[in-house]
């Protein structure tokens, strides 16, 4: 009996021994993939943005440290670095590159290589500027979501006027140094024309330029200023709006804060969330070619009585009905 339970135990013992390696085995086979992140931006400002990615990314299964690895690069502002930051990105051999913070990254990556699937978030228009054949057939290495700012500049050019129908000299606010600057200023002088309005363009490159560019306004007698959506003045909104009641200008921007009389755009996070929807497409097999441009449905208008009141301005009933949050 005694030698039949040795004989039984060692045979449980060797098939102990037989499994751990496979189970170990399977284990190390779990596929970690890298994903590059090129951030035009710093990464203080791209908090929410970046927390919407992961939070997606992981309702679709993937976990950063077990199934995905984040490789990311931050510009910090200055979008020369782009270039060489995409380049060093391809080298690392990334399967994917996030391409944040619209057109400068994307405009980055697509330069750096025709082979690795870019989803960029948030282009300004990615068939002007040539990132992609149509946006219902992106035909490249490259796919993801427009911000419509060919339409929203225009747009926040004819609410200005239709909120201030007296104004008739116009600020622009711009960060030059964006690719899409020098088409989102021709759709808006267009649209000035139109409206009779004179505007007149004031580059900005770095945040510590903001007051002097105001000081240049004010100089400039302009009656209102239009802010771009460049990334720049997105993550300092609330720095713009300080400056515009001090200077009593009034402000239209992307975004709202205290101080910004009419704020008009997309849902920015959402388009990320959106992004990684299509991040998980690449990596179960899908082609960047083959994902149409999507195109935000949720544009939302904020309009701030009590920036109004500062400014003695009124806002016109119509404006007031179509507002999808009014600030008190």
């Amino acid at each position: 009996m005694f030698r039949k339970g040795m004989v039984a135990v060692g045979a449980v013992l060797g098939a102990c021994v037989a499994v751990t390696p496979v189970s170990v085995e399977a284990q190390a086979k779990t596929e970690v993939h890298r994903i590059g992140m090129l951030w035009a931006g710093t990464k203080a400002e791209n908090n929410s943005r970046r927390a919407a990615v992961l939070e997606r990314l992981h309702e679709l299964g993937w976990d950063e440290g077990r199934t995905i690895t984040l490789v990311e690069r931050w510009a910090d502002g200055h979008y020369e670095r782009l270039p060489a930051l995409a380049s060093e990105l391809v080298s690392l051999k990334v399967e994917l590159i996030m391409a944040q913070n619209g057109t400068p990254s994307a405009l980055a990556a697509m330069g750096a290589t025709k082979d690795v699937p870019i989803v960029a978030p948030s282009m300004s228009d990615p068939v002007a500027n040539r990132l992609v054949a149509s946006l219902a057939h992106p035909g490249g290495n490259v796919t993801g979501s427009t911000i419509m700012a060919s339409e929203l500049y225009p747009k926040r050019i004819a609410l200005l006027k239709q909120v201030l129908p007296e104004v008739t000299r116009v600020a622009l606010l711009m960060n030059n140094g964006n690719p899409f600057s020098a088409e989102a200023e021709r759709l808006s002088q267009a649209a000035g024309r139109s409206l009779k309005l004179d505007i007149e363009v004031f580059d900005v490159r770095y945040p510590e330029d903001f007051e002097k560019a105001f000081e240049k306004m004010a100089n400039a007698r302009a009656q209102a200023v239009v802010v771009g959506t460049d990334i720049l003045f997105q993550a300092r909104v609330s720095q713009l709006g300080v400056l515009a009641l001090k200077y009593r200008l009034p402000l239209v921007a992307g975004y709202h804060a205290p101080g910004v009389l009419i704020a008009y755009n997309v849902d920015n996070v959402e388009l990320y969330r959106r992004a990684a929807s299509y991040v998980d497409k690449i990596l179960k097999g899908a082609k960047a070619a083959d994902l149409p441009i999507e195109q935000p449905t949720n544009i939302k208008l904020f309009v701030d009585l009590k920036t109004a009141k500062a400014l003695g301005v009124t806002i016109p009933q119509p404006v007031m009905l179509r507002a999808d949050e009014v600030i008190q």
